[in-house]
């Protein structure tokens, strides 16, 4: 059985005009060969989202279903683990650029996503949102500029998230503040004589509160991949989750997918942490008032569940000096965010000409 299904995720499609493989068309439905311009429709899955039951998969009872071997290949630069379709022409790793060894790839297990978010934005657009970010950037190297110029140091990445869904439940103590004003007497100085004025001063009544407070968490999203640096900057990692699409690996085609290196059980630790402070927040709403105070939470999930979905990102790499830097484009919105050197030079010699002028300007004043 599990013969079957490694053999299925591997299977490319055909143009059927050309023989080419046809790959994914970004903003689409639709896969299209690149050399013919032959399109062919992704069919549109009625099929909701799969929620899988953490506690069997956190058991490991549930990890032989909605599994699947696929092939591997990982970074000796970085460690970042890829897994890269045969149609994908550069192998070169997404995060530091460095060679990958077709050889060294190997057969690895990994919990089918459950959703997907396809690419919207192509990548020739993505290079030049990067391009013109990169032009915008005072002081940066010559040869980063000449960089930008070269699409295919832009790569598009699957990058791996878990999501987790539960019941909340939970008590808790704490204080309601409300604050009421005082007038407080003061001394000050005018016209060098010292006199007494009064202020209002604001104060906090506390009292002591207790509840219990319940709701849904829906789709807490947490990182599956964590690399030794090239992490997706906060500023680019904002997805509108409502736009994920059933798991169809038609939409992977002539992408990189990174496979996840937290596990689920680390990933449901920190959603754990994630919901005890949405629960710290509604009971915060909860309390009321002007201020509130949270002593102690007593908090339960029930009901959990999970899916792997992935992502989109594109990603480009560039070394300068020895340092690796890297930038990132959300696949779906286009926000731009990342790493940038300094010229040393252009640096020195814009102080040598301030200093220049400066010295010239004083030079004519003192004539």
């Amino acid at each position: 059985m599990e013969e079957t299904k490694e053999q299925k995720s591997e299977l490319k499609k055909a143009c059927v005009n050309c023989g080419a493989e046809l790959l994914y068309a970004p903003g689409t439905t639709e896969l299209k060969c690149e050399y013919c311009g032959y399109t062919q429709n992704i069919p549109l899955s009625e099929s909701q989202f799969e929620e899988l039951e953490l506690q069997p998969y956190l058991e490991t009872l549930g990890t032989q279903s909605h599994s699947q071997a696929i092939t591997m290949l990982q970074c000796k630069s970085c460690g970042a683990n890829q897994h890269i379709e045969e149609n994908y022409k550069s192998l070169h790793c997404v995060y530091c650029n460095s060679p990958l060894i077709i050889e060294d790839a190997y057969k690895e297990e990994w919990i089918l996503p459950g959703a997907v978010l396809p690419f919207q934005i192509t990548q020739q657009k993505a290079h030049l949102v990067f391009q013109k970010w990169v032009k915008g950037l005072w002081w940066a190297p010559n040869k980063l500029k000449k960089a930008s110029l070269d699409p295919q140091n832009t790569k598009g990445l699957y990058s791996p998230y878990w999501t987790f869904d539960a019941q909340l439940f939970a008590n808790y103590s704490g204080q309601r503040g409300d604050y009421y004003y005082v007038t407080v007497p003061y001394t000050t100085t005018v016209n060098g004589k010292t006199v007494t004025r009064t202020r209002q001063e604001r104060r906090t009544r506390w009292t002591p509160v207790s509840g219990s407070i319940s709701g849904f968490v829906d789709d807490t999203l947490i990182k599956a991949s964590e690399q030794q640096s090239g992490r997706i900057p906060p500023k680019v990692a904002h997805w509108n989750l409502k736009e994920l699409k059933p798991f169809d690996s038609s939409y992977l085609a002539g992408f990189v997918t990174e496979k996840y290196t937290i596990s689920l059980k680390e990933g449901h630790l920190e959603s754990t942490q994630e919901a005890r402070k949405i629960a710290e927040r509604w009971a915060c709403r909860d309390i009321g008032g002007d201020t509130q105070r949270v002593t102690s939470l007593d908090m339960k999930l029930t009901n959990e569940t999970f899916k792997h979905i992935l992502l989109p990102v594109y990603i480009s790499a560039y070394r300068y000096n020895g340092k690796r830097y890297n930038f990132f484009v959300n696949g779906q919105t286009g926000a731009i965010a990342g790493q940038r050197p300094y010229s040393f030079w252009k640096i020195f010699f814009f102080v040598l000409f301030i200093l220049a002028v400066l010295g010239t300007i004083i030079y004519l004043a003192n004539q």
